[in-house]
């Protein structure tokens, strides 16, 4: 059973989400958008982010308007591998970002393709460092329709917490009338 989603023990985890390759989603504009608001209460509740890039020289860098929006020192994982955490440069990146910022055993993931790479990243992430993951259906992808939902199934029923990226932030703010709350909550009006 899944624990609740609470900040002070969350990180969140941005895959692939780069130039060349978000076009590509046959639900992009979803993608997006859920991504801003994933970035923009990581921001508010001061959420470490990592972002992963998927061989960059081909498929570009991360989408500028959401790299904006992440902090500065959100370690940018360049990789050949589905999974992120097959990547060499994953561990001592995960292993900086704890030691700064405390022991985090939730990951918020969320990118493309929800079949591929972020699937591949969800099961690593469960097995070799045996962490909590929370994906955020809406905010993940894939070019066809099936494999994101058939990808999102398999995830659920491996024990990954996939629920919406407004479940995540409703989660992560616990209650209302905070002023996290009051600032968050312009998203979903």
């Amino acid at each position: 059973m899944h624990k609740s989603i609470e900040a002070m023990s969350s990180f969140m985890l941005m895959i692939d989400i780069q130039e060349k390759l978000l076009p590509a989603m046959y639900n992009k504009d979803q993608v997006l958008e859920n991504s801003r608001k994933l970035l923009t209460s990581a921001r508010e509740l001061s959420l470490p982010v990592m972002i992963s890039e998927q061989y960059p020289k081909g498929i570009g860098s991360t989408v500028p308007e959401l790299k904006a929006l992440t902090p500065d020192d959100s370690p940018v994982i360049e990789k050949v591998e589905f999974s992120c955490a097959a990547n060499p440069g994953f561990g001592d990146a995960f292993l900086n970002l704890r030691f700064n910022s405390g022991t985090k055993d939730t990951v918020i993931l969320f990118g493309i393709e929800t079949h591929i790479c972020v699937i591949s990243t969800a099961l690593d992430l469960q097995e070799k460092y045996n962490l909590n993951v929370v994906v955020a259906a809406d905010s993940c992808g894939s070019r066809s329709r099936d494999n994101h939902s058939l990808a999102l199934e398999a995830m659920r029923s491996s024990g990954c917490f996939v629920v919406p990226t407004e479940t995540v932030i409703y989660q992560l703010l616990g209650k209302a009338g905070t002023p996290q709350f009051k600032a968050l909550l312009p998203l979903f009006k």
